[in-house]
């Protein structure tokens, strides 16, 4: 570990001064990607020089205490112990700093709710889910805007997709992949009886041109009517935009915007995330061990989380952690469960790591 420490930190230093050569600042692209790759070194460097200095202190105390002043000798050990004491915990937390970050955990994300099983009652449960969201998105300021969005007429969706931007969104609402299932009794269901619903949750980090490349004659693009709420200017304006990725057969549209020129825009970034969510999935199945270690694997066929209404209960099947705070749950206060899916996800890297 500590060769590695070293290793990061003679880089974090050449970075310094790379950072401050005029040549390198002129070449704007160049110089924002050392400022990023430095800005995400600094906090390993940062706290390893701190143990350096506890370690100096510890082995400057186990000097001292050769002296036969007794007084000196009892200043000595306390300083060794406590820096010992301070060291231990030290190593913990650059075990975790080494741990590799997601490269997608700043990214910002583009989230699709769909119904399940369950008819009617699931894309209520879809509508129940996406308020959630929008709920946590304002308690961490984060902006949301609806993409696409298909309604039922008693206020569900068939599907939602919606584009949340923010610092670290991706690195909390990528726990969210996967599908939700609720049990409850439906507002349609006159006996009382407790339905089973699902719907599922699929969260794409938004990504730029360079990140994925799309031949332009690879997209097909139609344009139609948006339909549901919008008043007459919806109604009579052809501005919603379908793009079909002929090679991958994979659809993306936008029907939210006035502008015909917006929702192409925005059925670009949908269509650009899902084929980088394609080619990452490639990647982490490639990385079996890896992928088995993951929290937040992404996989959208895994049962992840129940809602069971009756006992006012959520459970994540991943982590085993049971919530019995329902309504709080649902108004957005996700953070409990999402810090606890994301120390136990560092917990199985670090462990794999280990290996």
């Amino acid at each position: 570990m500590f060769q590695k420490l070293d290793d990061v930190e003679k880089k974090y230093e050449e970075l310094t001064i790379q950072i401050s050569d005029p040549e390198i600042i002129a070449k704007t692209n160049e110089w924002q990607k050392l400022m990023k790759e430095h800005a995400d070194m600094a906090p390993i460097v940062e706290k390893y020089r701190e143990y350096k200095k506890v370690k100096q202190n510890y082995e400057e105390a186990l000097e001292m205490m050769k002296e036969e002043d007794q007084e000196m000798k009892e200043l000595a050990e306390t300083e060794m112990l406590e820096s010992k004491e301070k060291m231990h915990s030290l190593e913990e937390e650059l075990k975790l700093l080494l741990i590799p970050k997601d490269p997608d955990d700043d990214k910002n994300v583009i989230c699709e709710i769909r119904a399940g099983a369950g008819g009617e009652e699931a894309a209520l449960f879809a509508g129940t889910l996406f308020r959630m969201y929008t709920m946590y998105a304002e308690k961490k300021h984060w902006k949301l805007e609806i993409l696409n969005e298909n309604e039922t007429g008693l206020g569900g969706y068939k599907e939602i997709s919606f584009m949340v931007t923010g610092k670290g969104v991706y690195s909390r609402l990528k726990f969210e992949s996967g599908v939700h299932r609720v049990q409850r009794v439906p507002d349609t269901e006159s006996s009382g009886r407790i339905h089973t619903s699902t719907a599922t949750v699929a969260v794409l980090p938004v990504v730029e041109d360079v990140e994925i490349e799309i031949n332009p004659s690879d997209i097909k693009m139609d344009v139609y009517r948006a339909s549901g709420a919008g008043g007459q200017h919806v109604n009579k304006t052809s501005s919603a935009v379908r793009l079909t990725h002929i090679p991958t057969g994979i659809v993306a549209e936008c029907q939210t915007e006035r502008s015909q020129l917006q929702n192409r825009e925005y059925a670009m970034r949908l269509l650009r995330s899902r084929l980088y969510e394609i080619e990452k999935q490639k990647r982490d199945s490639e990385l079996a061990n890896e992928r088995k270690s993951q929290v937040g694997s992404g996989d959208r066929s895994e049962k992840i989380r129940t809602y069971n209404y009756p006992q006012g209960r959520i459970t994540d099947h991943r982590i085993g952690l049971s919530i019995f705070q329902m309504e709080d749950f649902l108004n957005g206060n996700l953070d409990e469960m999402l810090d606890s899916l994301i120390a136990a996800d560092r917990a199985e890297r670090l462990k794999g790591s280990e290996e």
